[in-house]
């Protein structure tokens, strides 16, 4: 439905490649699909290459070490790259801003990138591959993790790892005080309240502060209270259900919360927890392991996960895909691309790259006990409980996603300060509607 958008490609390209190389000459891209004879029945796609592009972190660790099981069965090869973060968007703009057919697939981040791949036209629709193989079984990806990676009806991505946002507490703490697990935000905002104890160096509640970093943890708060960033083209962080879930995030951090947290993000904040120095840490499940590494964890045996706790809306934690992986619009070889990810994102693979600490999107997994063993069981539960009400989103869905996680986090901020959120949130709103009205135009 979009046009590929000149101006707003070369803005990224020059925004992010200032010094980086040229892209990969037409002789290293790979020659098309074309049918295969008889002798490719048994590896149908013999002889071709397929590049891929994926992200420096333990679930492409896992899948590397069997990408020759695939080269045997399918008689494909695959050039798979791994690449730091930055480094992969560099790369990957410098591809497709010069119309590159290299890679053909790639990794991204749906949640931050999708609206302005799909804009340009970089990524290639999966609608046409998902249901093909029924032993796929696609219906068991969770829902929300799908519709994180689908836009205007068109799957652009299959999810390969996932965030839910969960409650840490610690188990001790609450046993000697005698408080459950908060079921509400407002058992929360109570248990932190009681429990905050700042002349002793211990505090009620620690999370992102930061104002850009906060807005995917402020996110639960808003949906749980009725809330969202946006009502269609509209920007809605103004409004009642919102504001309520922007200052109950404030309260807790300020009230509750330990010097200098407008300065964190989750490194910071999981940091905090770790050393015992909090009762409470709501956050991604996906970073539990620095708060219970014997190495970085001094209260390693004492922490506890639960589901988020329901605002007036009912608990609306997010289930995002963190990752995912796309095929090249460009590309000269889908169906080889797609078959790739048709295997690295079969069961058997995410099994794999769940249990080594990549939470996958595979529902059916999260109720084996192979799939849910290498986490603690409450973490293992959370998980499972969120992906079932998860939201799909986090973060506004817009193309300008940084500049408009500038402006909702500027709300908590400005709340945590002592300023009137009423008067912060409308302005904000204003500043996130006209970034809304120039994504228009690009």
């Amino acid at each position: 439905m979009f046009k590929h958008s000149r101006t707003t490609a070369a803005a990224l390209l020059l925004t992010l490649l200032v010094g980086v190389a040229s892209a990969c000459s037409p002789s290293q891209e790979a020659a098309p699909d074309k049918p295969g004879g008889a002798a490719a029945a048994d590896k149908p796609f013999a002889g071709k290459k397929v590049t891929v592009f994926a992200l420096n972190h333990p679930w492409s660790d896992t899948i590397k070490g069997s990408i020759q099981q695939l080269e045997a069965s399918t008689g494909m090869k695959v050039d798979f790259q791994v690449i730091g973060e930055d480094q992969l968007q560099q790369k990957l703009a410098v591809q497709f801003t010069t119309n590159a057919a290299s890679p053909d697939v790639f990794m991204y981040r749906p949640y931050m990138d999708k609206i302005l791949y799909h804009k340009n036209g970089w990524t290639s629709p999966l609608n046409d591959y998902v249901n093909k193989d029924a032993a796929y079984d696609f219906a068991d990806f969770a829902k929300s993790s799908i519709e994180a990676a689908t836009i205007e009806n068109k799957i652009e991505s299959i999810p390969v790892f996932t965030d839910q946002f969960v409650l840490y507490y610690r188990k001790d703490i609450l046993e000697k005080n005698g408080i459950a697990v908060p079921a509400t935000l407002d058992e929360l905002t109570a248990a932190a309240k009681k429990l905050h104890d700042p002349a002793h160096d211990f505090y009620g509640f620690v999370g992102r502060g930061q104002r850009n970093a906060l807005v995917t943890a402020v996110s639960s708060f808003v949906f749980s209270q009725g809330g969202d960033f946006m009502k269609g083209d509209k920007a809605a962080i103004n409004t009642p259900e919102a504001i309520k879930g922007f200052q109950t995030y404030a309260t807790l951090i300020k009230d509750y919360g330990p010097q200098g947290v407008l300065n964190m993000s989750w490194p910071q904040a999981s940091a905090i927890f770790a050393q015992g120095k909090a009762a409470f840490y709501a956050e991604t499940a996906s970073v539990y392991k620095n708060t219970t590494d014997p190495e970085k964890s001094l209260v390693k045996d004492k922490i506890g996960f639960a589901k988020f706790p329901a605002g007036d809306a009912g608990a609306k934690p997010y289930n995002i895909t963190a990752w995912s992986l796309a095929i090249n619009s460009k590309s000269a070889n889908k169906d080889a691309a797609w078959e790739f990810i048709q295997w690295a994102t079969n069961k058997e693979n995410v099994l794999k790259t769940q249990r080594a600490g990549a939470p996958g999107a595979r529902s059916s997994l999260w109720t084996t006990k192979e799939g849910i063993e290498t986490y603690p069981a409450d973490l293992a539960e959370a998980i499972q409980e969120t992906m079932k009400i998860g939201v799909g989103h986090n973060v506004p869905e817009v193309i300008s996603v940084g500049e408009a996680r500038d402006a909702v986090g500027s709300v908590v901020v400005k709340a945590a300060l002592g300023e009137d959120i009423k008067a912060a949130a409308d302005q904000a709103n204003a500043e996130f509607q006209a970034i809304i009205d120039k994504d228009k135009t690009k």
